[in-house]
């Protein structure tokens, strides 16, 4: 009887090492050992991705720290709140890493640090709270504020490198299940449009490129390959054009301009997926339902809507 590959196994696959999680066997690439130095550059990583995918203007110095704090704590309106309290998760996110490059530098010069060191629990406990700050911050396409990231230098600063890594190829495969995920209720949605035809293919084609990129480093030989195979997919998908009948009615029409849009939607929400390697079950699920409601609208038949049996879900 047929045992499926429990998480973590590795296997060598067409000469790629791979590693497999929740389904997926994504690219492996062997953790640095561990050091104050790797962690310090692995921080200053994902302290530059985060702010990549969030709104803009939270990018706020840790030494203006107390400012953003009086200023979060002064405002009572919620929509201005809101804002300042992801300037706070900012100054805060920034006031860790901060404090880690001085424990580093003092490392470096010979000095020992202790786990429970003064600065190291300030550090800690600045990354816990612009985490639950985060809650407020929103991803630069959207809404959704993608927690996830909020949380990763947490771990990369608390919990030994090997294990991070494997906390991360996890969210490559709940990334590359949403993908999926999209992709299927895509197809769905257009299985019996006459004003956007064709699409499986380029959504496939999209899918496929867009997991690829989830699983490379930039520092990858393969990323000349993978990064123009994914630019080309989703520049096709995007610039799919409907099919008109010569004498198109007015629904032909709004047919074709809310399915063109809601495709290139999806699109979109697949590029979001892509850069920020984790998994957006909010924009998804909200995406899904949009998909919902132009079948209906177009099509009267229930039996066409996709299945929502696939969770995509936030570990």
């Amino acid at each position: 009887m047929y045992q499926p590959p429990v998480n973590g196994s590795k296997r060598l696959i067409n000469g790629v090492e791979r590693i497999f999680y929740d389904g997926y066997w994504v690219k492996y690439y062997e953790p640095p050992q561990d050091s104050f130095e790797v962690r310090r550059h692995l921080v200053q990583a994902l302290t530059r991705r985060l702010f990549n995918h969030v709104e803009h203007g939270i990018n706020i110095p840790g030494v203006r720290l107390k400012e953003a704090r009086a200023a979060y704590e002064a405002e009572n309106e919620l929509e201005r709140k809101r804002v300042n309290g992801a300037m706070l998760a900012g100054a805060l996110f920034n006031r860790a890493a901060d404090i880690f490059n001085c424990l580093v530098d003092l490392q470096t010069a010979g000095v020992e640090i202790f786990p429970d060191h003064a600065l190291m629990r300030e550090c800690g406990q600045c990354l816990l709270e612009a985490l639950e700050l985060g809650k407020m911050v929103r991803h630069r396409g959207g809404d959704e504020g993608i927690d996830e990231l909020w949380g990763e230098p947490f771990k990369a600063f608390s919990m030994p490198i090997e294990d991070f890594y494997a906390s991360r190829y996890l969210k490559i495969a709940m990334t590359m299940h949403a993908i999926d995920h999209l992709a299927v209720a895509l197809k769905n949605t257009f299985a019996d449009s006459r004003q956007i035809a064709d699409s499986e293919i380029r959504i496939d084609e999209l899918a496929e490129a867009a997991k690829r990129k989830c699983e490379i480093l930039r520092t990858d030989p393969a990323v000349f390959d993978v990064w123009p195979a994914y630019v080309v997919a989703s520049e096709r998908l995007r610039k799919s054009d409907p099919i008109l009948p010569n004498t198109p009615s007015a629904m032909d029409i709004r047919e074709a301009l809310e399915g063109i849009g809601l495709l290139r939607e999806g699109a979109d929400l697949i590029c979001f997926l892509v850069r920020a390697r984790v998994p957006m079950p909010k924009s998804t699920h909200e995406f899904i339902d949009r998909c919902q409601q132009f079948q209906r609208a177009f099509f009267e038949s229930e039996a066409l809507l996709p299945s929502r049996d696939l969770e995509v879900t936030s570990a």
